[in-house]
């Protein structure tokens, strides 16, 4: 049972999948309560009865866990009841899934940002209203604005001195220039994420399990050419134990799917609807051919530099960030927690390179605190795709994902003109007190080549060329969109196509990863289809 929640709530509804009956039934089956789940079914349990199906634990049994100052480690914690389950794309990059209830909004840097226009235009959001008002229930909940200290102000300063301008203050809104943004992170630093959303369940409209891994849906039998229709699913709970969860007979109901740009691709294959080659290669039964499932799954792509500093820092996440007119985005992290082994690390293999430059190290680079910070760009809508493939038919194996970063030029040149303005804000006059002076920003490339980011080779000239630097040193930064794409797999209300009682409302649907941060938008996504669904069911 969860210790502690942000809210003085009943969760009582919230088990491990152990006490799962052998069969049981719902109106509503969401597989994943993650980011979207969350939000969609304490909007659904309103007036309907409910089932979450969640692979992972619960981020109240340790709190302090996913802090702010733990956002790495939280990352790369490698043990069965970590939040994060750590994948190496095909591309040789370094990726996380979310396997927590709460989904990414508790392994994340927590900037809270809402999506531009442009892309609530192309994604069916034709409900404005309702789309303001699902952020603001929301906000109510789990946002705050953040406090401005010294790394973060310096960041926001040396934005505005490299000309990104204007200053837009504080504003949940995506607008060109530089901005503070919300945080999901209090004023302790403690994270509030979308499981904090269940607050608004109704408990005896609902029941969340945990650890429950779904490992197909099922349909009805096709007879005389019918379409597929989904009537529940099959999951398997902490001890190997399967179980059933059927849609309540005559209730109007669906399954739901909400596991991510990763988990909802691979489980409509995994269920007999995708790509027909692939499936008959691993013996499963197609219940329909849809070659678009998997397909267009992309990554914004994000390079940048650690800056070592010759001052203690605070420990920050994401407040400042930069919008470029070109569509590059530019925001840092500090001062968060170290293994012991990275501190190690830099102190054999960075303080030589310091040391070469003539700068005097400062006493903090081998604390268990990062002694710097990491600014990152990265930018809107790149032009390689890639695709997702069953690794097999297990499906607690990650499957193979190819992001294809850089492999269009025109992402390179977008790219470097990123990485030119990041420079310019570590070489301004604002930043100039958290780097070494012998350490130029120019400098800071050869640095960047000596930590093991990735998995894939470095050039004799990643340092002195952007373009080579950028293709060598690129990092995920989790922004996933597409492989259950709006138009292509789902249609406007995030039905299957094809199929009946079938929907998809997660990050997987996007065609592009919404403003700075997709997690206000996937937060409201849940919120404003919840209010959807009940409306059509009412009328």
């Amino acid at each position: 049972m969860p210790k502690r929640f942000a809210v003085d709530q009943d969760y009582s509804f919230v088990e491990e999948s152990i006490f799962a009956p052998e069969i049981s039934h719902f109106d509503y089956i969401i597989v994943g309560g993650g980011t979207a789940g969350c939000p969609l079914a304490a909007t659904l349990s309103e007036t309907v009865n409910v089932l979450v199906l969640e692979r992972g634990g619960s981020p109240y049994d340790n709190p302090n866990k996913s802090d702010k100052e733990n956002i790495l480690i939280n990352l790369l914690d490698i043990l069965p009841n970590s939040y994060a389950e750590i994948f190496i794309s095909e591309d040789g990059v370094i990726n996380h899934r979310a396997r927590v209830l709460g989904g990414g909004s508790v392994i994340n840097a927590g900037f809270y940002s809402h999506a531009d226009t442009d892309f609530l235009k192309k994604s069916g959001f034709d409900d404005l209203a309702l789309v303001n008002d699902s952020y603001r229930w929301v906000e109510k909940e789990v946002v705050f604005k953040p406090e401005m200290l010294q790394w973060q102000t310096a960041i926001k300063d040396g934005l505005l001195e490299a000309k990104v301008l204007p200053f837009n203050g504080f504003t949940f809104d995506h607008i060109n220039g530089t901005k503070i943004g919300g945080t999901i992170f209090d004023e302790d630093g403690h994270r509030h994420t979308a499981a904090d959303l269940l607050k608004h369940a109704k408990p005896d409209n609902i029941k969340v399990y945990l650890h429950a891994t779904v490992s197909e849906i099922l349909f009805t039998a096709q007879v005389n050419g019918s379409r597929p229709k989904a009537k529940g699913v099959v999951f398997e709970d902490l001890l190997g134990y399967k179980h059933k969860a059927l849609l309540t007979l005559d209730s109007k109901g669906e399954v739901i799917l909400a596991a991510g740009c990763i988990g909802s691709p691979q489980l409509l294959m995994l269920s007999g609807i995708g790509p027909v080659h692939q499936l008959e290669s691993l013996g499963i039964n197609a219940i329909m051919d849809q070659p678009m499932v998997g397909q267009d799954i992309t990554d914004n792509p994000a390079n940048g530099l650690v800056v070592l500093s010759p001052l203690p820092v605070e420990v920050s996440s994401v407040s400042a960030v930069g919008i470029t007119h070109s569509n590059n985005f530019i925001e840092a992290v500090s001062g968060v927690n170290l293994l012991p082994s990275w501190s190690q690390w830099i102190s054999d293999n960075l303080l030589p390179f310091i040391n070469q430059t003539g700068a005097k190290v400062a006493s903090n680079l081998t604390t268990l605190r990062a002694p710097g910070g990491l600014i990152l760009e990265k930018f809107k809508d790149p032009k390689s795709k890639g695709h997702l493939e069953l690794r097999s038919t297990n499906p607690k194996d990650s499957p193979k994902i190819r992001f294809n970063y850089f492999k269009d030029p025109k992402d390179i040149k977008n790219c470097v003109e990123g990485m030119e303005t990041l420079m310019k804000v570590v070489d301004s006059k604002a930043f100039s007190k958290f780097r070494y002076e012998a350490i130029t920003a120019k400098e800071n490339l050869k640095l960047m080549t000596l930590l093991p980011i990735n998995l894939r080779p470095r050039h004799d000239n990643t340092s002195t060329s952007l373009e080579q630097y950028c293709i060598d040193t690129v990092l995920t930064i989790w922004h996933y969109h597409g492989g259950c794409e709006f138009g292509k797999v789902v249609d406007k209300n995030y039905r299957v196509r094809g199929v009946d009682s079938l929907r998809v409302i997660d990050g997987s649907t996007f065609k592009s990863s919404p403003g700075t941060n997709p997690q206000a938008i996937v937060m409201m996504l849940g919120r404003y289809m919840g209010v959807r669904i009940l409306q059509d069911r009412h009328s």
